[in-house]
């Protein structure tokens, strides 16, 4: 249901972008804020890829390179190559990185889930491996989403190898504490988040989030801002909800950042999305930059993926597809236009650090 108040966005099927038009990031660097897109380092390789990506986004985030499985694959052996290869097209092309992800229950190595570890013996490794992964990236990486997806939709911790598996030895939140404070250490100069999926609105898990940051915050742990990840259909939950948990995270003095944004559609078989969905989808990004931009303290909008050609939607929601700003063939979709009409309101008197 829209909610009230909310502005429609034209609905454009289709755009072609204005050789004269200001790219995303343009606009973005002159409201304060970092628009972003998840990356697949090798993909860099494709020309119209990488053009793309340099011209629209002022921030990139590996979407796997950095993942304990893939950088660690190994007890002694660190894989930091493809994740360097990312790094340096972005200090080439002036864009700020966002590391992810240091603790996860997804994408672990085989030797660290069947190497039947003590609690103990899991601490030493989950330690060293935030040491050796954040040091590598001190002062090249800004922003880590040290803890992923810790919490169930109910609001309990998620059973996972660091937390209960046997776990590391820390109790309850103990162990994302733990995680947040080695991260710390590590880089004292990086931003530390904690990142999500439908936490976005009023409900249970965002409830245990945010009561988590709060004790948090209270009590020292060195947290930075939370992650919501908006994976969104367009059966988008109350804009008004989503607008109070963001009001009430920023004002605990945490950062909010938009982490993995996407809108799928369902579609046919060539991968066509209806008309009145397109409509819909450019209706619901354009409403969530305004949202962000309400906000000094929501400091980053990033997208999961370039372009459709290389979502990872189709894959997961067989029937659905067509959810970024890009079409396979690298055009622009309603939902550009849409980016691109809510950045270009009248620039906010702040700017990120």
């Amino acid at each position: 249901m829209r909610s009230p108040g909310l502005r429609l966005v034209a609905p454009l099927v289709l755009c072609t972008l204005d050789a004269a038009a200001q790219p995303l990031r343009q606009l973005a660097e002159e409201r304060g804020i970092r628009i972003g897109t998840a990356v697949q380092s090798a993909l860099l390789e494709e020309p119209i890829y990488a053009a793309t990506l340099a011209r629209e986004f002022n921030q990139v985030e590996p979407e796997s390179e950095m993942k304990f499985g893939p950088i660690h694959p190994a007890p002694h052996q660190y894989r930091f190559s493809p994740a360097d290869t990312l790094v340096a097209f972005a200090r080439r092309n002036r864009m700020a990185v966002r590391g992810h992800t240091l603790v996860w229950h997804r994408q672990q190595p085989a030797w660290v889930t069947e190497g039947r570890f003590t609690p103990a013996q899991l601490s030493t490794i989950l330690h060293e491996h935030i040491r050796k992964v954040v040091g590598h990236y001190a002062g090249t990486v800004y922003a880590w989403d040290v803890v992923n997806e810790s919490f169930r939709e109910d609001g309990s911790l998620r059973p996972t190898i660091w937390f209960n598996s046997p776990g590391i030895g820390r109790y309850g939140t103990g162990y994302i504490e733990q995680a947040f404070r080695w991260a710390k250490e590590a880089d004292p100069r990086a931003l530390l988040f904690y990142n999500d999926y439908n936490a976005e609105d009023g409900n249970a898990k965002s409830d245990a989030i945010y009561q988590m940051a709060r004790e948090f915050k209270t009590r020292g742990v060195p947290i930075d801002g939370v992650g919501l990840q908006m994976h969104l259909t367009t059966k988008i939950a109350s804009l008004l909800s989503v607008e109070a948990n963001i009001r009430r995270l920023t004002e605990l003095g945490l950062q909010i950042q938009i982490t993995e944004l996407d809108v799928r559609l369902p579609v046919d078989a060539a991968g066509t999305a209806s008309v009145m969905d397109i409509a819909k989808q450019a209706e619901i990004y354009g409403e969530i930059v305004s949202l962000c931009l309400k906000f000094s303290h929501c400091t980053a909008i990033q997208t999961w993926g370039v372009t459709d050609q290389y979502s990872w939607i189709p894959g997961e929601f067989p029937g659905q597809g067509a959810a970024l700003l890009f079409d396979p063939h690298y055009q622009t979709k309603a939902a550009y236009q849409a980016f691109r009409t809510s950045l270009s309101i009248p620039s906010r008197n702040w700017s990120f650090q």
